[in-house]
């Protein structure tokens, strides 16, 4: 009797134990939180960790039971093989989504594996336009592509810039070579001319042989397709040349860092950039609140794209809610049709390949050691 009494009894703490378990519906974000831009994978993570919190804090029921989400964070090093590796890992953990990466050059290999396991990928960063158009089903993001970035960028350096000559550098990454290319192409169809088209890699440190060739250019302005660990240098290194051009990038390079990376290598108004995203009008209320919190809870600044994160969590698991499941295979065409969702970074509609609607650009310039907006363009 006692025995069946202890039997009945580990039977129900085991029952009670899968319950517990089944209640937990982890997602994972995957950012570079190591290496050269790791304050950019890290400012995406924290992003993550602020929107799991409030939505457990505020209690999450899905199909009729209340569920625990649980972040389960990995890092990728901004490294294409690293990338694959962890995304191999979080298929196998059968996570219920995935928000990343931060990089296009790990973001497309990576979806391939999200897409062959059925797990819905979401990146709040990633430009290049590949990523979008592999026909995976599982494939999003809630930023504009290189072909708005660099393209506005590109008509911005001869329209409103009077570029005449300008030089190119891309960091070879699927990133860098994506946005400069369509850089130039807006270039040339605005009646500029590319008069150096340069390279170098993701991790270098001295670029004195490159902008020696594109000195004897004399361009009017010159352009890095690449991040801002990057940019920092090579910014000191054209001061030190005395290459007085006007200064250009994506988003890659539109971050509080570099303010603090290129030091006094920057004066007012040189510096050019392009943050893919943005809000106006009211909705900057609601952006303004966001970084208030975030810097309350981790002691910094927004970087780039924690915004991006937290609104990606958030409509993941509203779409969960809304599908009444958390298996990516009920939730997904949910997820695929959302419209309107009311985020910090603005409203957010998918079109069919998984892209944002209407998109916002936010052209930004350095001024007073410190990055200021220009202009939200859609």
């Amino acid at each position: 009797m006692k025995m069946t009494t202890l039997a009945a009894a580990v039977l129900a703490m085991s029952s009670g134990f899968a319950m517990a378990q089944n209640a937990v519906v982890t997602i994972a974000h995957v950012g570079p939180t190591s290496g050269a831009i790791a304050h950019l994978g890290k400012d995406n993570e924290n992003g993550a960790i602020m929107a799991v919190e409030e939505l457990n804090a505020a209690g999450v029921t899905i199909g009729g039971k209340k569920v625990t989400l649980k972040l389960m964070t990995e890092d990728d090093g901004a490294d294409p093989k690293q990338g694959t590796s962890v995304a191999q890992k979080l298929a196998d953990a059968k996570v219920a989504g995935v928000i990343g990466h931060l990089n296009s050059g790990t973001s497309i290999p990576a979806s391939k594996i999200y897409s062959d396991a059925g797990i819905p990928q979401i990146s709040p960063s990633a430009t290049n336009p590949k990523y979008t158009r592999q026909g995976f089903k599982t494939t999003f993001r809630v930023v504009a592509d290189d072909v708005q970035l660099g393209g506005t960028l590109g008509k911005y350096a001869v329209s409103t810039l009077k570029g005449k000559s300008i030089a190119v550098i891309d960091d070879r990454t699927a990133y860098g070579q994506g946005v400069a290319e369509e850089f130039s192409k807006a270039v040339l169809a605005a009646g500029g001319t590319v008069v150096a088209k340069e390279f170098t890699t993701d991790k270098a440190t001295d670029f004195n042989a490159i902008l020696t060739t594109i000195k004897g250019k004399k361009p009017d302005v010159v352009f890095f397709g690449g991040m801002d660990a990057v940019a920092g240098p090579m910014l000191r290194q054209m001061k030190s040349l005395g290459i007085n051009a006007k200064f250009m990038g994506g988003d890659g390079i539109c971050s509080t860092e570099l303010v603090k990376l290129a030091g006094d290598a920057v004066t007012d108004n040189q510096v050019f950039c392009a943050e893919a995203g943005g809000v106006e009008g009211k909705a900057k209320v609601g952006m303004e609140d966001f970084k208030k919190k975030f810097k309350a809870k981790f002691n910094a600044d927004v970087q780039v794209y924690a915004p991006y994160v937290y609104d990606s969590v958030k409509l993941m698991v509203a779409a969960m809610v809304k599908a009444g499941s958390s298996d990516p295979a009920k939730y997904l065409p949910v997820l695929a049709a959302t419209k309107d969702f009311a985020g910090v970074t603005g409203p957010i509609t998918f079109d069919e390949k998984g892209d944002i609607k209407g998109g916002a650009l936010t052209l930004k310039t350095i001024k007073g050691g410190k990055l200021e907006e220009l202009a939200v363009i859609r």
